[in-house]
Protein backbone atom coordinates (compact mmCIF):
# COMPACT_ATOMS: atom_id res chain seq x y z
CA UNK A 1 0.00 0.00 0.00
CA UNK A 2 2.94 2.39 0.63
CA UNK A 3 6.85 2.47 1.10
CA UNK A 4 6.97 5.51 3.20
CA UNK A 5 4.84 7.72 5.48
CA UNK A 6 4.47 11.37 4.31
CA UNK A 7 6.92 13.50 6.85
CA UNK A 8 9.51 10.56 6.88
CA UNK A 9 10.53 11.97 3.76
CA UNK A 10 13.63 14.21 3.56
CA UNK A 11 16.07 15.48 0.69
CA UNK A 12 18.07 11.99 1.25
CA UNK A 13 14.67 10.37 -0.87
CA UNK A 14 15.61 12.68 -3.87
CA UNK A 15 14.87 10.53 -7.27
CA UNK A 16 13.59 7.45 -5.50
CA UNK A 17 10.14 6.24 -6.43
CA UNK A 18 7.97 5.78 -3.49
CA UNK A 19 3.79 4.78 -2.74
CA UNK A 20 2.20 6.82 0.04
CA UNK A 21 -1.78 6.78 1.00
CA UNK A 22 -3.35 9.63 3.75
CA UNK A 23 -5.51 12.24 3.33
CA UNK A 24 -6.03 14.90 1.09
CA UNK A 25 -5.10 17.81 3.55
CA UNK A 26 -5.90 20.81 1.11
CA UNK A 27 -6.17 21.36 -2.37
CA UNK A 28 -4.65 23.85 -5.23
CA UNK A 29 -4.74 24.61 -8.90
CA UNK A 30 -1.86 26.24 -10.13
CA UNK A 31 -1.90 27.28 -13.93
CA UNK A 32 -2.67 23.35 -14.84
CA UNK A 33 -1.05 22.00 -12.39
CA UNK A 34 -2.82 20.81 -9.53
CA UNK A 35 -1.35 20.84 -5.74
CA UNK A 36 -1.76 18.40 -3.26
CA UNK A 37 -1.13 18.46 0.76
CA UNK A 38 -1.52 14.43 1.42
CA UNK A 39 -1.19 14.08 5.62
CA UNK A 40 -1.10 10.97 7.48
CA UNK A 41 -0.30 10.22 10.99
CA UNK A 42 3.36 11.69 10.82
CA UNK A 43 2.48 15.01 8.72
CA UNK A 44 2.10 16.47 5.50
CA UNK A 45 4.01 16.17 1.85
CA UNK A 46 3.46 18.11 -0.80
CA UNK A 47 1.85 15.93 -4.34
CA UNK A 48 2.61 17.35 -8.11
CA UNK A 49 -0.25 16.68 -10.05
CA UNK A 50 0.98 17.16 -14.06
CA UNK A 51 -2.08 17.34 -16.40
CA UNK A 52 0.41 15.12 -18.54
CA UNK A 53 -1.41 12.40 -16.13
CA UNK A 54 -4.92 12.35 -17.25
CA UNK A 55 -6.29 9.85 -15.49
CA UNK A 56 -4.98 11.05 -12.25
CA UNK A 57 -5.08 14.18 -13.13
CA UNK A 58 -8.74 13.62 -13.37
CA UNK A 59 -8.98 12.15 -10.25
CA UNK A 60 -7.42 14.86 -8.21
CA UNK A 61 -9.88 17.62 -9.80
CA UNK A 62 -12.48 15.07 -8.19
CA UNK A 63 -10.92 15.00 -5.19
CA UNK A 64 -11.87 17.27 -1.54
CA UNK A 65 -10.84 17.08 1.72
CA UNK A 66 -10.22 14.23 3.65
CA UNK A 67 -10.57 11.90 0.50
CA UNK A 68 -8.00 9.13 1.04
CA UNK A 69 -5.33 8.71 -1.48
CA UNK A 70 -2.99 6.65 -2.93
CA UNK A 71 -0.24 8.14 -4.80
CA UNK A 72 2.98 6.70 -6.43
CA UNK A 73 5.63 8.95 -7.63
CA UNK A 74 9.01 10.41 -7.53
CA UNK A 75 10.70 12.50 -4.97
CA UNK A 76 12.39 15.74 -6.20
CA UNK A 77 13.24 19.10 -5.00
CA UNK A 78 11.03 21.91 -4.87
CA UNK A 79 11.82 24.86 -7.25
CA UNK A 80 14.09 27.65 -5.79
CA UNK A 81 11.31 29.84 -3.93
CA UNK A 82 8.93 27.29 -3.21
CA UNK A 83 10.29 26.19 -0.58
CA UNK A 84 7.70 25.63 2.48
CA UNK A 85 10.01 26.43 5.77
CA UNK A 86 6.55 25.65 8.10
CA UNK A 87 6.96 21.82 6.92
CA UNK A 88 9.51 19.59 7.81
CA UNK A 89 9.19 18.18 4.31
CA UNK A 90 8.91 21.63 3.13
CA UNK A 91 11.85 21.29 0.63
CA UNK A 92 10.82 18.15 -1.17
CA UNK A 93 7.74 17.31 -3.27
CA UNK A 94 6.68 14.24 -4.97
CA UNK A 95 5.86 14.22 -8.29
CA UNK A 96 2.92 11.73 -9.17
CA UNK A 97 2.68 9.13 -11.84
CA UNK A 98 -0.70 7.75 -10.57
CA UNK A 99 -3.16 8.58 -8.08
CA UNK A 100 -6.27 6.64 -6.91
CA UNK A 101 -9.17 7.34 -4.56
CA UNK A 102 -9.37 4.94 -2.51
CA UNK A 103 -12.58 6.76 -0.33
CA UNK A 104 -14.36 9.17 -0.86
CA UNK A 105 -15.57 11.99 2.04
CA UNK A 106 -19.37 13.22 2.08
CA UNK A 107 -20.21 16.26 3.72
CA UNK A 108 -18.35 17.37 6.56
CA UNK A 109 -19.84 18.78 9.78
CA UNK A 110 -16.79 20.77 10.28
CA UNK A 111 -13.31 21.97 8.08
CA UNK A 112 -10.31 19.88 9.71
CA UNK A 113 -8.19 22.81 9.82
CA UNK A 114 -10.93 25.00 11.82
CA UNK A 115 -9.78 25.93 14.73
CA UNK A 116 -13.34 27.87 15.99
CA UNK A 117 -16.00 24.84 16.06
CA UNK A 118 -18.24 24.31 18.97
CA UNK A 119 -16.90 21.44 21.37
CA UNK A 120 -19.96 19.33 21.14
CA UNK A 121 -19.72 19.07 17.72
CA UNK A 122 -16.05 18.52 18.19
CA UNK A 123 -16.88 15.74 20.66
CA UNK A 124 -20.07 14.40 17.92
CA UNK A 125 -17.42 13.77 15.12
CA UNK A 126 -14.09 12.70 17.41
CA UNK A 127 -13.11 11.14 15.14
CA UNK A 128 -12.51 13.77 12.32
CA UNK A 129 -11.80 16.26 15.68
CA UNK A 130 -8.72 13.69 16.18
CA UNK A 131 -7.58 14.06 12.68
CA UNK A 132 -6.06 17.55 13.93
CA UNK A 133 -2.30 17.96 14.49
CA UNK A 134 -3.30 19.48 17.85
CA UNK A 135 -5.31 15.96 18.65
CA UNK A 136 -2.79 14.11 17.12
CA UNK A 137 0.01 15.26 19.20
CA UNK A 138 -1.78 15.50 22.17
CA UNK A 139 -2.38 11.98 22.52
CA UNK A 140 1.53 10.58 21.32
CA UNK A 141 2.25 12.89 24.08
CA UNK A 142 0.34 11.26 26.54
CA UNK A 143 1.04 7.91 25.30
CA UNK A 144 5.05 8.96 25.79
CA UNK A 145 4.27 10.01 29.28
CA UNK A 146 2.58 6.48 29.98
CA UNK A 147 5.40 4.81 28.33
CA UNK A 148 8.17 6.75 30.70
CA UNK A 149 6.57 6.49 33.53
CA UNK A 150 6.81 2.06 32.64
CA UNK A 151 10.26 2.59 32.01
CA UNK A 152 11.28 4.04 34.81
CA UNK A 153 9.41 2.17 37.75
CA UNK A 154 10.24 -1.60 35.85
CA UNK A 155 13.43 0.15 35.91
CA UNK A 156 13.26 -0.13 39.53
CA UNK A 157 11.77 -3.16 40.51
CA UNK A 158 7.81 -2.50 40.05
CA UNK A 159 5.26 -5.06 39.33
CA UNK A 160 2.64 -4.36 37.17
CA UNK A 161 -0.50 -5.95 38.33
CA UNK A 162 -4.48 -5.42 36.99
CA UNK A 163 -7.38 -5.24 39.96
CA UNK A 164 -10.77 -5.67 39.45
CA UNK A 165 -12.90 -3.37 37.10
CA UNK A 166 -15.97 -4.91 39.07
CA UNK A 167 -15.82 -4.76 42.78
CA UNK A 168 -18.07 -3.84 46.12
CA UNK A 169 -19.11 -0.54 46.99
CA UNK A 170 -17.25 0.86 49.42
CA UNK A 171 -17.41 4.37 50.59
CA UNK A 172 -14.59 6.66 49.34
CA UNK A 173 -16.27 9.98 49.02
CA UNK A 174 -18.03 9.84 45.93
CA UNK A 175 -20.71 8.34 44.34
CA UNK A 176 -19.86 5.20 42.66
CA UNK A 177 -21.03 3.75 39.59
CA UNK A 178 -23.39 1.03 40.03
CA UNK A 179 -23.00 -2.31 37.68
CA UNK A 180 -26.72 -4.77 38.54
CA UNK A 181 -25.41 -8.48 38.63
CA UNK A 182 -27.86 -10.60 36.44
CA UNK A 183 -26.47 -14.06 38.29
CA UNK A 184 -26.76 -12.13 42.15
CA UNK A 185 -30.71 -10.90 41.83
CA UNK A 186 -30.32 -7.28 43.54
CA UNK A 187 -27.34 -7.62 43.81
CA UNK A 188 -24.66 -4.66 42.53
CA UNK A 189 -20.92 -4.40 41.34
CA UNK A 190 -19.31 -0.98 41.65
CA UNK A 191 -16.65 0.12 39.17
CA UNK A 192 -13.40 1.24 41.30
CA UNK A 193 -13.27 4.52 42.49
CA UNK A 194 -9.01 3.73 42.91
CA UNK A 195 -7.62 0.59 43.53
CA UNK A 196 -6.74 1.49 47.34
CA UNK A 197 -7.82 -1.61 48.97
CA UNK A 198 -6.47 -4.12 46.08
CA UNK A 199 -3.05 -2.66 46.14
CA UNK A 200 -2.69 -2.37 50.19
CA UNK A 201 -3.54 -6.41 49.66
CA UNK A 202 -1.19 -7.02 46.90
CA UNK A 203 1.58 -5.62 49.06
CA UNK A 204 0.40 -7.25 51.91
CA UNK A 205 0.86 -10.04 49.68
CA UNK A 206 4.47 -10.07 49.09
CA UNK A 207 4.22 -7.66 46.02
CA UNK A 208 6.53 -5.17 47.68
CA UNK A 209 6.81 -2.84 44.35
CA UNK A 210 3.08 -2.95 42.88
CA UNK A 211 2.21 -0.16 40.09
CA UNK A 212 -0.78 0.22 37.62
CA UNK A 213 -2.05 3.08 34.95
CA UNK A 214 -5.30 2.32 36.17
CA UNK A 215 -9.09 3.27 34.50
CA UNK A 216 -11.36 4.78 37.66
CA UNK A 217 -14.69 5.58 37.84
CA UNK A 218 -16.01 8.71 40.21
CA UNK A 219 -19.79 9.74 39.89
CA UNK A 220 -19.56 13.25 40.59
CA UNK A 221 -20.08 16.60 39.54
CA UNK A 222 -17.52 17.70 36.82
CA UNK A 223 -15.29 20.48 36.02
CA UNK A 224 -12.25 21.03 33.44
CA UNK A 225 -10.25 18.39 35.69
CA UNK A 226 -12.79 15.69 36.16
CA UNK A 227 -14.21 13.11 34.02
CA UNK A 228 -16.48 10.33 34.85
CA UNK A 229 -13.53 7.73 34.15
CA UNK A 230 -10.41 8.57 34.22
CA UNK A 231 -7.03 7.21 34.18
CA UNK A 232 -4.17 7.15 37.12
CA UNK A 233 -0.68 5.97 38.17
CA UNK A 234 -0.66 3.94 40.76
CA UNK A 235 1.39 2.03 43.04
CA UNK A 236 2.13 1.18 46.31
CA UNK A 237 5.45 0.08 48.21
CA UNK A 238 6.44 -1.92 51.34
CA UNK A 239 8.78 -0.42 54.25
CA UNK A 240 8.71 3.00 53.40
CA UNK A 241 7.90 6.31 55.01
CA UNK A 242 6.77 9.09 53.41
CA UNK A 243 10.34 10.74 52.39
CA UNK A 244 11.25 7.50 50.48
CA UNK A 245 8.23 7.57 47.77
CA UNK A 246 8.63 11.71 47.84
CA UNK A 247 11.92 11.34 46.63
CA UNK A 248 11.36 8.57 44.35
CA UNK A 249 8.34 10.56 42.67
CA UNK A 250 10.01 13.54 42.40
CA UNK A 251 12.71 11.59 40.22
CA UNK A 252 9.88 9.96 38.02
CA UNK A 253 8.90 13.81 37.21
CA UNK A 254 11.94 15.38 36.65
CA UNK A 255 12.61 12.53 33.98
CA UNK A 256 9.44 12.48 32.69
CA UNK A 257 8.78 16.59 31.80
CA UNK A 258 12.57 16.76 30.97
CA UNK A 259 12.16 14.00 28.35
CA UNK A 260 9.12 15.01 27.11
CA UNK A 261 8.75 18.76 27.56
CA UNK A 262 12.71 19.92 27.48
CA UNK A 263 11.32 21.24 31.03
CA UNK A 264 14.12 21.60 33.99
CA UNK A 265 11.94 20.74 37.43
CA UNK A 266 13.35 21.80 40.53
CA UNK A 267 16.57 19.21 41.86
CA UNK A 268 14.31 19.59 45.31
CA UNK A 269 10.58 20.19 45.59
CA UNK A 270 9.34 23.04 48.51
CA UNK A 271 7.32 21.23 51.12
CA UNK A 272 4.50 23.21 52.53
CA UNK A 273 2.38 21.92 55.76
CA UNK A 274 -1.25 22.27 54.91
CA UNK A 275 -1.79 24.34 57.58
CA UNK A 276 0.80 26.86 56.21
CA UNK A 277 -0.97 26.52 52.52
CA UNK A 278 -4.51 27.41 53.98
CA UNK A 279 -2.45 30.23 55.82
CA UNK A 280 -0.71 31.79 52.99
CA UNK A 281 -2.64 30.91 50.10
CA UNK A 282 -6.01 30.09 51.33
CA UNK A 283 -6.02 26.57 49.66
CA UNK A 284 -4.35 23.47 49.95
CA UNK A 285 -3.61 23.40 45.52
CA UNK A 286 -1.24 26.49 45.83
CA UNK A 287 0.46 27.91 42.44
CA UNK A 288 3.61 29.26 43.57
CA UNK A 289 3.98 30.96 40.38
CA UNK A 290 1.82 33.86 42.01
CA UNK A 291 3.93 36.35 44.65
CA UNK A 292 0.35 37.63 46.10
CA UNK A 293 0.01 35.96 49.35
CA UNK A 294 -2.99 36.14 52.18
CA UNK A 295 -2.09 37.78 55.30
CA UNK A 296 -3.78 36.93 58.80
CA UNK A 297 -5.52 39.72 60.67
CA UNK A 298 -7.48 37.63 62.88
CA UNK A 299 -6.04 38.47 66.09
CA UNK A 300 -5.33 42.14 65.43
CA UNK A 301 -9.11 42.52 64.85
CA UNK A 302 -10.86 40.84 67.91
CA UNK A 303 -11.34 44.72 69.94
CA UNK A 304 -12.04 46.22 66.79
CA UNK A 305 -15.15 48.25 66.43
CA UNK A 306 -15.70 47.31 62.93
CA UNK A 307 -18.46 44.93 63.69
CA UNK A 308 -18.08 43.30 60.05
CA UNK A 309 -14.22 42.00 61.46
CA UNK A 310 -14.84 41.94 64.59
CA UNK A 311 -17.39 39.22 64.51
CA UNK A 312 -15.21 37.23 62.41
CA UNK A 313 -11.95 37.46 64.20
CA UNK A 314 -13.79 36.10 67.74
CA UNK A 315 -16.20 33.08 65.80
CA UNK A 316 -14.13 29.96 66.90
CA UNK A 317 -14.10 28.70 63.50
CA UNK A 318 -13.55 32.18 61.86
CA UNK A 319 -10.66 34.62 60.28
CA UNK A 320 -10.06 37.82 59.09
CA UNK A 321 -7.60 38.21 56.04
CA UNK A 322 -6.16 40.24 53.53
CA UNK A 323 -4.54 39.89 50.46
CA UNK A 324 -2.40 42.59 49.15
CA UNK A 325 -2.20 43.58 45.25
CA UNK A 326 0.64 45.57 44.47
CA UNK A 327 -0.07 48.49 42.13
CA UNK A 328 -3.49 47.19 42.16
CA UNK A 329 -5.55 50.64 43.22
CA UNK A 330 -5.41 51.26 39.80
CA UNK A 331 -8.59 48.60 39.38
CA UNK A 332 -11.60 50.78 38.55
CA UNK A 333 -14.83 50.28 40.44
CA UNK A 334 -15.97 48.26 37.92
CA UNK A 335 -13.80 45.56 38.09
CA UNK A 336 -14.08 46.11 41.77
CA UNK A 337 -17.61 45.01 41.26
CA UNK A 338 -16.87 42.13 39.14
CA UNK A 339 -14.51 40.72 41.71
CA UNK A 340 -17.04 40.72 44.27
CA UNK A 341 -19.42 39.01 42.12
CA UNK A 342 -16.81 36.57 41.43
CA UNK A 343 -15.82 35.77 45.18
CA UNK A 344 -19.67 35.80 45.79
CA UNK A 345 -19.16 32.59 44.11
CA UNK A 346 -17.25 30.95 46.60
CA UNK A 347 -19.83 32.05 49.63
CA UNK A 348 -18.14 35.60 50.17
CA UNK A 349 -21.32 37.87 51.59
CA UNK A 350 -19.03 40.76 49.83
CA UNK A 351 -15.49 41.98 48.90
CA UNK A 352 -14.35 45.39 51.61
CA UNK A 353 -10.92 46.92 49.97
CA UNK A 354 -8.57 49.63 50.30
CA UNK A 355 -6.99 51.84 47.50
CA UNK A 356 -3.72 52.82 49.44
CA UNK A 357 -2.66 56.13 48.51
CA UNK A 358 -0.19 56.89 51.11
CA UNK A 359 0.98 54.97 54.14
CA UNK A 360 2.40 57.84 55.72
CA UNK A 361 -0.83 60.10 55.61
CA UNK A 362 -2.45 56.75 58.01
CA UNK A 363 -6.40 57.36 57.70
CA UNK A 364 -6.29 60.35 54.95
CA UNK A 365 -3.50 57.91 53.10
CA UNK A 366 -6.59 55.32 52.20
CA UNK A 367 -9.48 55.15 49.77
CA UNK A 368 -12.31 52.95 50.83
CA UNK A 369 -16.37 52.75 52.10
CA UNK A 370 -14.85 51.36 54.82
CA UNK A 371 -12.24 53.51 56.28
CA UNK A 372 -14.62 55.32 58.32
CA UNK A 373 -15.64 52.10 60.19
CA UNK A 374 -12.02 51.44 61.05
CA UNK A 375 -10.29 52.19 64.20
CA UNK A 376 -6.95 53.88 64.09
CA UNK A 377 -5.48 50.58 65.57
CA UNK A 378 -6.78 48.31 63.08
CA UNK A 379 -5.54 50.54 60.03
CA UNK A 380 -2.38 50.52 61.75
CA UNK A 381 -2.37 46.49 62.04
CA UNK A 382 -3.39 46.69 58.23
CA UNK A 383 -0.40 48.91 56.95
CA UNK A 384 2.14 47.14 58.73
CA UNK A 385 0.61 43.27 58.54
CA UNK A 386 0.20 43.63 54.84
CA UNK A 387 3.31 45.53 54.46
CA UNK A 388 1.09 48.23 51.53
CA UNK A 389 2.67 50.59 50.00
CA UNK A 390 1.17 53.45 47.61
CA UNK A 391 -0.73 52.56 45.09
CA UNK A 392 -1.62 49.37 46.16
CA UNK A 393 -4.94 47.87 46.56
CA UNK A 394 -5.72 45.31 49.77
CA UNK A 395 -8.71 43.05 50.09
CA UNK A 396 -10.25 41.39 52.87
CA UNK A 397 -11.99 38.96 53.78
CA UNK A 398 -14.13 38.31 57.01
CA UNK A 399 -16.23 34.96 57.88
CA UNK A 400 -15.37 31.58 58.71
CA UNK A 401 -12.22 30.87 57.63
CA UNK A 402 -13.35 28.03 55.20
CA UNK A 403 -15.15 30.91 53.34
CA UNK A 404 -12.38 33.52 53.18
CA UNK A 405 -9.48 30.98 52.43
CA UNK A 406 -12.09 29.71 49.24
CA UNK A 407 -12.83 33.50 48.38
CA UNK A 408 -9.16 34.71 48.64
CA UNK A 409 -7.53 31.78 47.99
CA UNK A 410 -10.03 32.19 44.33
CA UNK A 411 -9.48 35.54 44.07
CA UNK A 412 -5.77 35.40 44.18
CA UNK A 413 -5.46 33.08 41.20
CA UNK A 414 -7.80 35.21 39.36
CA UNK A 415 -6.02 38.60 39.77
CA UNK A 416 -3.05 37.03 39.24
CA UNK A 417 -3.75 35.75 35.90
CA UNK A 418 -5.79 39.09 35.08
CA UNK A 419 -2.94 41.48 36.19
CA UNK A 420 -0.34 39.38 34.44
CA UNK A 421 1.37 38.16 37.92
CA UNK A 422 1.82 34.90 37.13
CA UNK A 423 5.29 34.21 36.55
CA UNK A 424 6.73 31.74 33.66
CA UNK A 425 8.23 28.44 34.36
CA UNK A 426 6.73 25.50 36.90
CA UNK A 427 6.70 25.39 40.57
CA UNK A 428 5.85 22.16 42.24
CA UNK A 429 4.98 21.46 45.67
CA UNK A 430 4.52 19.15 48.13
CA UNK A 431 1.99 19.68 50.94
CA UNK A 432 1.90 17.27 53.74
CA UNK A 433 0.40 17.04 57.21
CA UNK A 434 -3.12 17.31 56.48
CA UNK A 435 -5.61 16.67 58.49
CA UNK A 436 -6.59 13.50 59.30
CA UNK A 437 -10.69 13.68 59.34
CA UNK A 438 -13.22 16.89 58.86
CA UNK A 439 -16.68 17.34 60.21
CA UNK A 440 -19.42 17.50 58.04
CA UNK A 441 -21.93 19.21 59.26
CA UNK A 442 -25.03 17.72 57.19
CA UNK A 443 -23.92 14.22 58.59
CA UNK A 444 -23.15 15.17 61.76
CA UNK A 445 -19.67 13.45 61.92
CA UNK A 446 -16.73 13.41 60.97
CA UNK A 447 -15.13 12.19 57.58
CA UNK A 448 -11.76 10.92 56.07
CA UNK A 449 -10.38 13.95 54.40
CA UNK A 450 -8.30 11.55 52.07
CA UNK A 451 -9.50 8.08 52.65
CA UNK A 452 -9.80 5.74 55.78
CA UNK A 453 -7.16 4.07 54.96
CA UNK A 454 -4.14 7.14 56.17
CA UNK A 455 -2.33 6.57 58.77
CA UNK A 456 -2.37 8.98 61.02
CA UNK A 457 1.16 10.65 62.74
CA UNK A 458 2.11 8.43 65.58
CA UNK A 459 2.41 11.13 68.16
CA UNK A 460 -1.20 11.45 67.94
CA UNK A 461 -2.45 7.68 68.23
CA UNK A 462 -4.30 8.67 71.81
CA UNK A 463 -6.20 11.18 70.35
CA UNK A 464 -8.35 9.39 67.48
CA UNK A 465 -11.04 9.09 70.20
CA UNK A 466 -10.49 11.76 72.46
CA UNK A 467 -9.91 14.86 70.05
CA UNK A 468 -9.70 13.65 66.01
CA UNK A 469 -9.58 17.22 65.01
CA UNK A 470 -6.34 18.14 65.98
CA UNK A 471 -4.70 14.66 64.80
CA UNK A 472 -2.63 14.68 61.58
CA UNK A 473 -2.47 12.75 58.37
CA UNK A 474 1.09 10.64 56.67
CA UNK A 475 -0.50 12.13 53.41
CA UNK A 476 1.51 14.19 50.88
CA UNK A 477 0.05 15.48 47.71
CA UNK A 478 1.85 16.79 44.54
CA UNK A 479 0.96 20.35 43.28
CA UNK A 480 2.24 21.53 39.59
CA UNK A 481 1.28 24.90 38.90
CA UNK A 482 -1.94 25.29 41.15
CA UNK A 483 -2.83 21.46 40.30
CA UNK A 484 -3.16 19.17 42.34
CA UNK A 485 -1.62 16.07 40.28
CA UNK A 486 -1.38 13.53 42.61
CA UNK A 487 -1.90 12.25 46.41
CA UNK A 488 -0.69 9.41 48.90
CA UNK A 489 -0.06 8.40 52.14
CA UNK A 490 1.07 5.94 54.54
CA UNK A 491 -1.23 3.62 55.41
CA UNK A 492 -2.28 2.18 58.60
CA UNK A 493 -0.92 -1.44 58.48
CA UNK A 494 -1.88 -1.96 62.37
CA UNK A 495 -5.22 -3.48 62.23
CA UNK A 496 -6.26 -1.76 65.95
CA UNK A 497 -5.40 1.81 64.33
CA UNK A 498 -7.28 0.47 61.35
CA UNK A 499 -10.47 -0.16 63.53
CA UNK A 500 -9.75 2.46 65.76
CA UNK A 501 -10.15 5.34 62.95
CA UNK A 502 -13.34 3.04 61.48
CA UNK A 503 -15.01 3.42 64.84
CA UNK A 504 -13.97 7.44 65.06
CA UNK A 505 -15.82 7.31 61.81
CA UNK A 506 -19.08 6.39 63.16
CA UNK A 507 -18.95 2.64 61.42
CA UNK A 508 -19.92 0.17 64.15
CA UNK A 509 -18.49 -3.39 64.55
CA UNK A 510 -20.85 -5.45 62.40
CA UNK A 511 -20.80 -2.00 59.74
CA UNK A 512 -16.83 -2.66 59.60
CA UNK A 513 -17.15 -6.30 59.34
CA UNK A 514 -19.36 -6.08 56.65
CA UNK A 515 -17.75 -3.24 54.36
CA UNK A 516 -13.94 -3.60 55.18
CA UNK A 517 -13.64 -7.38 56.98
CA UNK A 518 -11.45 -8.66 54.21
CA UNK A 519 -9.17 -6.26 54.34
CA UNK A 520 -9.60 -6.24 58.28
CA UNK A 521 -8.65 -9.90 57.94
CA UNK A 522 -5.84 -9.49 55.84
CA UNK A 523 -4.22 -6.99 57.82
CA UNK A 524 -4.10 -9.58 60.57
CA UNK A 525 -2.17 -11.77 58.76
CA UNK A 526 1.44 -10.04 58.66
CA UNK A 527 1.26 -6.49 57.16
CA UNK A 528 4.33 -4.90 56.57
CA UNK A 529 3.99 -0.78 57.18
CA UNK A 530 3.43 0.00 53.49
CA UNK A 531 2.51 3.53 51.63
CA UNK A 532 1.47 4.30 48.05
CA UNK A 533 0.62 7.64 45.66
CA UNK A 534 -1.91 8.24 42.66
CA UNK A 535 -1.24 10.55 39.90
CA UNK A 536 -3.56 11.88 37.39
CA UNK A 537 -2.27 10.83 33.70
CA UNK A 538 -4.71 12.77 32.37
CA UNK A 539 -3.93 16.12 34.18
CA UNK A 540 -0.60 15.62 33.79
CA UNK A 541 -1.21 15.43 30.54
CA UNK A 542 -3.24 18.33 29.86
CA UNK A 543 0.17 20.18 31.69
CA UNK A 544 2.49 19.23 29.53
CA UNK A 545 0.36 19.88 26.31
CA UNK A 546 -0.64 23.11 27.42
CA UNK A 547 -4.15 22.22 27.54
CA UNK A 548 -6.28 24.27 30.22
CA UNK A 549 -9.10 20.82 30.12
CA UNK A 550 -7.82 17.45 30.55
CA UNK A 551 -10.71 16.46 27.23
CA UNK A 552 -7.98 17.44 25.11
CA UNK A 553 -6.01 15.05 26.27
CA UNK A 554 -8.46 12.42 26.60
CA UNK A 555 -9.41 10.46 23.01
CA UNK A 556 -13.18 9.72 23.81
CA UNK A 557 -14.12 12.16 26.94
CA UNK A 558 -17.96 12.83 28.44
CA UNK A 559 -19.00 16.64 28.01
CA UNK A 560 -19.66 18.05 32.09
CA UNK A 561 -22.91 16.41 32.00
CA UNK A 562 -21.18 12.97 31.84
CA UNK A 563 -22.65 12.64 28.55
CA UNK A 564 -20.86 10.88 25.40
CA UNK A 565 -22.10 13.11 22.05
CA UNK A 566 -20.10 10.28 20.19
CA UNK A 567 -21.96 7.10 21.29
CA UNK A 568 -24.85 9.14 22.64
CA UNK A 569 -24.27 7.60 25.94
CA UNK A 570 -25.52 6.72 28.41
CA UNK A 571 -28.99 5.97 27.03
CA UNK A 572 -32.18 3.95 28.23
CA UNK A 573 -32.21 -0.07 27.89
CA UNK A 574 -34.24 -2.13 26.35
CA UNK A 575 -37.07 -3.82 28.65
CA UNK A 576 -35.79 -6.94 27.71
CA UNK A 577 -32.20 -6.47 29.13
CA UNK A 578 -33.89 -4.87 32.10
CA UNK A 579 -35.90 -7.77 33.01
CA UNK A 580 -33.17 -9.95 33.00
CA UNK A 581 -31.50 -8.03 35.70
CA UNK A 582 -35.20 -7.91 37.40
CA UNK A 583 -34.95 -4.36 37.08
CA UNK A 584 -37.14 -1.49 36.39
CA UNK A 585 -36.91 2.24 35.80
CA UNK A 586 -39.40 4.69 37.83
CA UNK A 587 -38.99 7.42 35.55
CA UNK A 588 -38.29 7.98 31.39
CA UNK A 589 -35.31 8.89 31.31
CA UNK A 590 -34.67 12.42 29.01
CA UNK A 591 -30.66 11.51 27.65
CA UNK A 592 -32.15 10.01 24.83
CA UNK A 593 -32.97 13.53 23.75
CA UNK A 594 -29.93 15.36 24.92
CA UNK A 595 -29.37 18.24 23.53
CA UNK A 596 -26.35 18.34 21.22
CA UNK A 597 -25.78 21.92 21.54
CA UNK A 598 -24.50 21.72 24.94
CA UNK A 599 -21.82 23.65 26.19
CA UNK A 600 -19.51 21.10 28.17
Amino acid sequence: MRTHQCACLCEADIGQDVALAGWMNSRRDHGGVIFIDLRDSSGIVQIVINPDQSESFSRAEQARNEFVLRVTGQVRLRPDGTENPGLSTGTIEVVADQLTILTRTEHLPFQIDDEDVNETLRLKHRYLDLRRTRMQRNLRLRHSLVRTIRHFLEARDFTEIETPMLTRSTPEGARDYLVPSRVHTGAFYAMPQSPQMFKQILVISGFERYYQIARCFRDEDLRADRQPEFTQLDLEMAFVEEADIMQLMEALFKLAFSELGDIKLPDTFPVLSYREAMKRYGTDRPDLRIALELVDLTDAMKDEEFQVFRRAANRKDGRVAALRVPDGAALTRQKIDAYTEFVGNYGAKGLAYIKVNSTAAGREGLQSPIVKFLSDAAIDSIIQLSNCQPGDIVFFGADAASTVNASLGALRNQLGADLGLVEEGWQPVWVVDFPLVEYDQESNRWQALHHPFTAPKEDALDEIQSDPGSVLSRAYDLVLNGVEIGGGSIRNHRLDVQRQIFRMLGLSEDSIDEKFGFLLTALSCGAPPHGGIAFGIDRIAALLAGESSIRDVIAFPKTQRAYCPLTDAPNAIATEQLNELELRVKTTASIMNAPVSENP
